[in-house]
């Protein structure tokens, strides 16, 4: 049976059911009614019987019942009741419906009445069932001396109820037909609503639903109308690291403030965002449901292996273009020693081979002996080399003493640090670095000669997004130092910026000791400005 049926069919049932029950007490009310007004009108009767004085005066008559019989008449006819009987105080008749039972014993007990009581109730009489009032008539002086029962056949009671039925049954009538116009009202309501699927068809959407949200490959976050998480899959909660409790809560307080920000803003926006350290494409758009707006959708791509790729193409060709330089320096050697040597210069080409030293290394001389980490070693190399192509001396402080923690956070940071100054000084520029380690952790300080930071500016280059630099790639900048700030914080460590000797800008970064992780677990985090250049 379809859906639709069985909401008719149930609610059919309990309209009839609630009319039944409604119509039975109706009933029994228009009953008790009838009854009630009955015994209300019997009761007076009775009562004004046995205190009018020509029926009291007549007790003492040699024939009571000549006088009382024809009142008792009066009375039935006027009052509309079955019957009105008066008895003496043993149950002797003085007035009948049926003159005949005059001077009879009643065929009822009088015992209530004959002791001051008042009685109500249903008997069985000589002219049958009867809902029937009996009441005591006292004497002169306080003494009971007869009865005077009054009475309705049940025979009448029921005619009269009879009479009332059709009206009240037509209103249940009308009643389960309107309850039955609603239950079909409702269940096509229903139908609709649910899009006229089946409760089968509803749980396979709904698990084809959920199986394919939690599958994709792209984070899927959707607010509703008030604000709150309605929507979160897997992937979502891998990239925003929320965990378990969060669907209900309102965004603001578990998302970074960059998504709270574009689930505020209207209509699609796209946007690079830095959530913890990873860089994601977020997209949102307005939820539409039969042409309303229900909530906000926001999707996620995870940008940071692409970011890590690119940053590698650009390592690779930092030190393609370093193997160019040293190759041109190379040419120009061979070209001198060559020269030298047609010449007959021979003392002085061996000269010059002693004076060139190292002869094809990349850099002249180490940079810093007490750098032992290969991957800072690497990116120090690479950098002084492009540094030395644009005409900027990087100079790594000679009491430098680092050594590998194990993890790529100290070159994340000094990648984006050296960068950041590279940017700053321009060309013919100077860049003092100072690396230093210990069991505690390590601290990294780049200092320049550049502009500077400002000083109202220094709390907001911190900001993801924020950038001094040119907006035409916005969107793609404003991510080093966020990024920085977060590797640090991670680290317990802190990041302090100030002006530095050289009147630039200096960045003093200090990283905590290092996690231990398990191998299998430990997460390769993003290297921005990794120079991916295999340890010397």
């Amino acid at each position: 049976m379809s859906l639709r049926s069985q909401l008719f069919f149930l609610q059919l049932l309990i309209v009839l059911i609630i009319v039944l029950v409604a119509g039975t007490v109706a009933v029994r009310m228009q009953e008790q009614q009838i009854r009630d007004a009955y015994e209300g009108r019997m009761v007076g009767v009775a009562q004004s019987i046995a205190q009018l004085p020509s029926v009291v005066d007549a007790f003492d008559d040699a024939d009571p019942s000549a006088v009382i019989q024809p009142i008792a008449e009066l009375t039935t006819q006027a009052t509309g009741v079955t019957y009105v009987v008066v008895t003496d105080d043993v149950g002797i008749r003085y007035s009948h419906p049926n003159p005949d039972m005059i001077g009879q014993m009643v065929s009822t007990d009088p015992a209530v009445p004959l002791s001051g009581e008042t009685f109500v109730g249903t008997q069985t009489g000589t002219l049958g069932e009867s809902w029937r009032v009996k009441v005591p008539i006292r004497g002169e002086d306080g003494t009971v001396i007869g009865t005077a029962s009054v009475g309705t056949l049940e025979s009448t009671l029921a005619a009269d109820l009879q009479e009332d039925l059709p009206v009240l049954l037509a209103w249940l009538v009308v009643a389960a037909l309107a309850g039955t116009a609603g239950s079909i009202w409702i269940s096509r309501l229903i139908w609709r609503r649910i899009y006229r699927l089946e409760p089968e068809e509803i749980a396979a959407l709904l698990e084809t639903r959920d199986a394919m949200l939690h599958g994709i490959g792209e984070g899927v976050v959707a607010l509703d109308e008030r604000g709150r998480l309605a929507v979160l899959n897997d992937e979502a909660n891998r990239l925003l690291d929320l965990g378990d409790e969060v669907m209900g809560r309102p965004a603001s307080a578990v998302l970074e403030p960059a998504l709270v920000g574009m689930f505020d803003s209207a209509g699609d926006a796209d946007e690079t965002v830095l959530v913890g350290e990873r860089v994601l494409l977020a997209r949102s758009s307005d939820a539409i449901v039969d042409g309303r707006r229900v909530g906000r959708v926001l999707v996620l791509r995870d940008r940071t292996e692409l970011h890590q790729l690119l940053l590698d193409l650009d390592g690779a060709r930092d030190v393609t273009q370093a193997l160019r330089s040293q190759a041109h320096e190379f040419a120009n050697k061979m070209h001198v020693i060559s020269g030298l040597l047609e010449l007959g210069r021979t003392d002085k080409a061996v000269d010059f081979i002693s004076r060139s030293g190292h002869g094809g290394s990349v850099v002249s001389g180490d940079l810093s002996p007490g750098v032992s980490d290969p991957d800072a070693a690497g990116l120090l190399m690479a950098k002084t080399t492009i540094c030395a192509e644009k005409g900027i001396s990087l100079i790594v402080d000679e009491a430098s003493a680092f050594e590998a923690d194990g993890t790529t956070d100290p070159v994340t940071v000094l990648g984006n640090l050296i960068d950041n100054a590279v940017d700053a000084v321009g060309s013919n520029g100077t860049i003092h670095v100072r690396l230093t380690s210990d069991a505690a952790g390590c601290s990294i300080a780049v200092s320049d000669d550049g502009p500077g930071i400002p000083e109202n500016l220094r709390s907001q280059v911190f900001a993801t997004g924020f950038s001094t630099k040119d907006t035409a790639g916005a969107g793609s900048r404003g991510f080093g130092l966020a990024l920085v700030q977060r590797v640090a914080e991670r680290r317990a460590g802190g990041v302090r910026l100030t002006e530095s000797v050289l009147g630039g800008a200096h960045i003093a970064v200090t990283l905590g000791p290092a996690p231990v992780l398990p191998e299998q677990d430990a997460p390769r985090p993003m290297e921005p400005h990794d120079a991916g250049v295999p340890a010397p």
